[in-house]
């Protein structure tokens, strides 16, 4: 009887991720065509639409990673985090002062050396079970 509420628990959690997935991906994609269509009604495009529609492809991108490999990378919403930032930055430069521009680009380098870190790690420690690691594929091909 424990054995089947687990079952079910578990199934019904993964229904609710799975539909929690698809509203953000229709969501996303929903704000992507009414963004492109501002561009198109304005007959211009700005280095800021461009990051806009970046930050939606990054967001669709890490659903599809999640779908595919069933992990989320958590450099995933740091590249989000940067690109967010830099936007922010390019819209509100005029109006901001050097102490905020100094955060907000300060901000970026953390959240870069934050990925480098994480990418160092997951090439230098691999977790046993992961395969995409070239140490763990070295280790593997020699036993």
């Amino acid at each position: 009887m424990k054995k089947q509420i687990q079952n079910f628990n578990h199934s019904a959690l993964s229904l609710i991720e799975h539909i929690g997935l698809l509203v953000i991906a229709i969501a996303t994609v929903f704000a992507m065509s009414s963004e492109v269509m501002i561009m198109l009604s304005s007959k211009a495009v700005t280095l800021t639409d461009l990051l806009l529609l970046f930050l939606y492809l990054e967001v669709v991108a890490m659903i599809q990673r999640y779908y595919t490999s069933g992990k989320l990378p958590v450099r995933f919403p740091l590249y989000i985090g940067i690109v967010a930032l830099a936007r922010y930055l390019i819209l509100d430069m005029k109006s901001m002062d050097e102490w905020r521009m100094i955060a907000v680009t300060s901000s970026i380098l953390l959240l870069a050396l934050a990925i480098l870190l994480i990418r160092y790690g997951h090439v230098r420690f691999p977790y046993l079970s992961d395969e995409s690691s070239p140490t763990t594929e070295k280790t593997e091909n020699t036993h």
